[in-house]
């Protein structure tokens, strides 16, 4: 199966988020994809949270991005807080008109939109432990890998523990 096939394989959108999360999600995917990561959104953390995006690049590094929809969302939801524990670096994306100001500032932060994503301030690096990251990196690779068989023969995944 060549490349170009798989261009054809498209999620369909999981109906948990706002038009402006996806929006979000879109750009900062797109962002990460320039900067040479990877990313898998909605990943099921060993914590039993889930990251919006969990992103990895060539060395190995993991970020997580947190998306904030509005200012509601981001007071409401304190659960960003717990991703440090899976990431080297953690990110908020938020939206044009929201106010960055308000976030924490050891966090970096991206404005995104549908079509891309500009970083306002770097995220520091809080480097994971090296059992760890073999941890988070097989759940990543056994995630992204499930979701492409699913989206090619999703019958393959009956009774598989992704």
């Amino acid at each position: 199966m060549s490349d170009t096939a798989f261009s054809d394989l498209v999620l369909p959108p999981d109906g948990r988020q706002s038009e402006t999360a996806r929006a979000i999600q879109r750009g900062a995917l797109r962002y990460l994809a320039a900067r040479g990561l990877v990313g898998v959104p909605e990943f099921s953390l060993a914590s039993g949270r889930r990251a919006d995006i969990a992103a990895l690049d060539l060395r190995g590094e993991v970020w997580v991005v947190e998306i904030k929809s509005s200012v509601t969302d981001f007071r409401t939801d304190r659960k960003w807080a717990d991703y440090r524990a899976h990431c080297d670096r953690l990110f908020f994306a938020v939206g044009p008109d929201f106010p960055v100001e308000i976030l924490p500032e050891d966090t970096g932060i991206l404005v995104a939109d549908a079509f891309g994503a500009g970083l306002v301030r770097e995220a520091p690096l809080h480097a994971l432990a090296g059992a760890t990251r073999k941890a988070l990196t097989l759940r990543f690779a056994r995630a992204a890998a499930g979701r492409l068989m699913g989206l090619m023969d999703p019958e393959a995944l009956r009774g598989v523990v992704l």
